[in-house]
């Protein structure tokens, strides 16, 4: 297939991308590059694209529908996988409206685009912390009506216009819900990478709550193969993501601590209210209909991604968290 991959610069997408040109398909990634958060380490994910047969690129934005509109009069895709998004839940709330901006109206652009040009199948990523409140492990029929943050808000408002144009229009829809990825290259703004960062630097953790919360860490090589997958399901699914086996954020920091050999300074804080306490995946059906289940543990996933650390440190010892 020919498949058009947005937010191809950002962790996940990078990887998505990686894994379709494994797999034999040909891939058109965009990317606006924002600065959300440092560019450096977008820009190093996209040099390992670009040298890939079969991998264009394009620096576009899914919020400008003119630029989006020319790409789709100008080539012909079979699929769409949409990574793009402005991720974070406590900068969600500084700052709500590009949310809104680029999660809604950002896919809405994708689909109006898919529908007018035949575009059949399309992968909507979304999240876990939709979840905030429903009783675990979490299952896809809960009902997430109650989100705590702008950015599940507008995840939930994507997943809902996916529904529109699956039944309006006949597209197959996959909703993916990931749970904390993580890996190397991964994004600067998530607790792996910090914690890393800071242990390497011998600065504190800056630790929100007392670590007693849980997540269910989920390595990004996983969640591209599961992602990819789903790019052969048929009508509108909603599927869990996740290693469904969360671990305490000290037991993080302390694989983080043996693999690097240095010990953590911890400065702890108050619990941020949009924060969510535990997550847990309920990954029942991504097995029966995508023959998925995570390959790769926290210990393994943590060792990999400090060995990143110190193969990269010469620039990533600069990068700002």
């Amino acid at each position: 297939m020919k498949v058009l991959v947005t937010g191809c610069a950002g962790f996940i997408g990078w990887k998505v991308c990686e894994r379709l040109l494994e797999e034999g398909h040909e891939v058109v990634g965009i990317d606006n590059l924002n600065d959300y958060y440092d560019t450096r380490i977008k820009e190093w994910r996209l040099r390992h694209l670009s040298n890939r047969d079969g991998f264009t690129f394009h620096r576009i934005d899914i919020e400008d529908h003119r630029a989006l509109r020319n790409l789709f009069e100008s080539d012909r895709f079979d699929a769409i996988v949409n990574e793009a998004a402005r991720a974070g839940v406590r900068y969600s709330i500084q700052n709500p409206h590009i949310y809104i901006s680029t999660n809604v109206m950002g896919t809405l652009n994708l689909l109006e685009l898919a529908k007018e040009h035949g575009v059949k199948k399309f992968v909507q990523a979304s999240t876990s912390s939709l979840y905030a409140g429903q009783p675990m492990p979490f299952k896809e029929d809960l009902p997430v009506n109650t989100p705590i943050s702008p950015y599940a808000a507008s995840k939930k408002s994507a997943e809902v216009l996916s529904y529109t144009y699956h039944y309006l229009y006949g597209i197959d829809v996959a909703i993916l819900r990931y749970f904390t990825v993580y890996g190397p290259a991964g994004r600067p703004d998530m607790s792996p990478f910090r914690f890393t960062y800071w242990v390497m630097k011998g600065e504190p953790i800056q630790l929100f709550g007392d670590g007693s919360q849980m997540r269910d860490f989920t390595y990004v090589d996983d969640i591209a193969e599961g992602t990819v997958r789903a790019l052969d399901l048929k009508g509108y699914e909603i599927i869990n993501l996740g290693n469904n086996k969360p671990h305490r954020l000290t037991y993080m920091i302390e694989l983080i601590e043996r693999f690097t050999g240095k010990r953590a300074e911890i400065n702890f804080s108050e619990f941020h209210r949009a924060d969510m306490k535990e997550t847990w995946a309920d990954i029942t059906k991504a097995g029966k209909l995508l023959d998925w289940k995570p390959k790769v543990s926290l210990e393994e996933g943590i060792e990999r991604t400090v060995r990143w650390f110190k193969e990269n440190w010469d620039w990533v010892k600069d990068i700002e968290v």
